[in-house]
């Protein structure tokens, strides 16, 4: 019984350790999402997909948009991940706030 009970233990470890693996991997592409990996005919997309939940939605296309001219990348999903874009995270107002939504 015991034998049993450690077997699946065992199996229980290396399945979560196995789905975290893949949902990391599914969460950020390095090659997808850094700096550089947009032509400047994708930002308006990406902008759409950034700003999609905000209720600011003219405002952060703007700001989107910008960023993407001059960085030429967005960060994944549609708040935070900004360590992904080093620039896009990087670029500040003159108040010191970030430009880039």
């Amino acid at each position: 019984m015991a034998k049993l009970i450690t077997s699946l233990l065992c199996l229980t470890i290396i399945f979560s350790l196995i789905f975290l693996t893949t949902s990391k991997e599914a969460e950020y592409h390095p090659e997808k999402y850094g700096p550089g990996s947009l032509k400047s005919y994708q930002c308006g997309g990406e902008c759409t997909r950034r700003c999609s939940n905000t209720k600011y939605h003219k405002p952060c296309m703007f700001f989107c948009q910008k960023c993407c001219a001059k960085c030429l990348c967005v960060p994944p999903g549609t708040y935070g991940n900004k360590q992904v874009c080093p620039c896009y995270n990087n670029w500040k107002t003159q108040q010191g706030g970030p430009k880039c939504p």
